[in-house]
């Protein structure tokens, strides 16, 4: 699937979202080169289960942002980001606000890592840790996950 037929998806999808914000198109644009980076590195990583392109942009992209309008505040911290999921999406629609993207698999922090420097997402700090050994200054506003664990087992 070429990048157009990626970006269609992806707007037609956006619409069905119908986000409080529209996104411009650099946004949609960094949204389909970050699918683009994670195809390329999953080929050697397996950072996910998903192998192609356009089921990552519905399975992944807009899974992640069907959650927009549940984002509070200006610091959220994304436990068990895994291959930065949802949290680069979410960082991309909110440039406002500021992510910590943290997860324990190293492979998985180093393709983060280079994704949003290839990215250019400023807004981003990963951190490899373990959730029960992570500490921070900054009290979050806004944790979420999406493949981390049980509800009641993540807030134990």
């Amino acid at each position: 699937m070429s990048q157009t037929d990626l970006k269609e998806l992806l707007s037609k999808g956006l619409r069905q979202l119908n986000l409080a914000q529209p996104l411009d198109d650099k946004q949609q644009n960094t949204l389909i080169k970050y699918v683009e980076l994670l195809n390329k590195w999953n080929k050697t990583y397996n950072l996910t289960a998903v192998r192609k392109p356009e089921q990552m942009v519905t399975r992944h992209l807009l899974d992640s942002l069907s959650i927009c309008p549940y984002i509070r505040g200006k610091h959220v911290l994304d436990v068990g980001t895994g291959a930065g999921l949802p949290g680069i999406p979410l960082a991309i629609v909110f440039p406002e606000r500021q992510l910590v993207l943290l997860d324990s698999n190293n492979k998985k922090t180093r393709f983060v890592i280079q994704a949003v420097s290839e990215l250019e997402l400023p807004n981003i700090d990963v951190v490899q840790s373990r959730v029960e050994e992570f500490e921070s200054e900054v009290l979050f506003d806004t944790i979420i996950s999406r493949a981390y664990s049980a509800i009641g087992d993540m807030v134990k």
